[in-house]
């Protein structure tokens, strides 16, 4: 996928964005913070903040960076730190592949629901390894290709139309890990039927 596309498709999806994948995500955002385990005056990074729908689940004591390639996501988001008084969170436009913050600038860093829509997930993944410091946290959710090869069936067929809404179907899990060369502590499944993975890892 062209980064172009993508950014003008996130802009043109941003308005109803939060209704349409507000609650479908939510309980994977949840648990990406509640795995943090942050600590008073961390450093965190989310990589895709997209309209900031999960910057409220961030403790006040901690420093919140987040960026988007969006500029209309983006602006909602903006909206929701000043009407939610988050006063931890900074956002940026910033492209996902090429980060600009010095090595070891993060304590944590995530990217929710954005592997599968970044044009080289494997670049994503090297700058979030540099931002963050060595033996921070690394956190990645998003849907993989599914177990079932009936699923998987469905995945292949839709996969004709859904880079042009702005991701990949079919986006294998294996693939991504040995492209990312993660140290993985533990991979789980959330939201519904599990269909997605918090994946977590300590970054070498």
């Amino acid at each position: 996928m062209d980064q172009t596309f993508v950014e003008k498709t996130y802009d043109r999806m941003a308005a109803g964005y939060d209704q349409v994948f507000g609650a479908i995500f939510n309980p994977g955002r949840q648990r990406v913070v509640e795995r943090m385990n942050c600590r008073p005056g961390d450093r965190v990074l989310e990589v895709g903040v997209g309209t900031g729908i999960s910057l409220a689940n961030y403790p006040k004591s901690v420093e919140v960076t987040g960026i988007d390639i969006s500029e209309k996501m983006l602006a909602l988001a903006e909206k929701r730190v000043i009407e939610d008084q988050l006063h931890n969170a900074r956002l940026h436009v910033m492209d996902a592949q090429n980060l600009e913050f010095d090595d070891a600038t993060f304590d944590k860093v995530t990217a929710m629901y954005v592997a599968s829509v970044i044009p080289d997930p494997k670049k994503m993944v090297a700058e979030m390894k540099r931002v963050c410091r060595p033996g921070g946290d690394l956190f990645v959710v998003n849907h993989f290709s599914h177990s079932s090869s009936f699923v998987r069936g469905f995945e292949r067929i839709t996969s004709v139309i859904t880079p042009f809404l702005g991701f990949r179907s079919v986006f294998p899990l294996d693939k991504f890990l040995k492209d990312a060369n993660f140290k993985i502590i533990d991979i789980e499944p959330v939201n519904l039927f599990g269909y997605w993975s918090m994946i977590h890892a300590v970054n070498e």
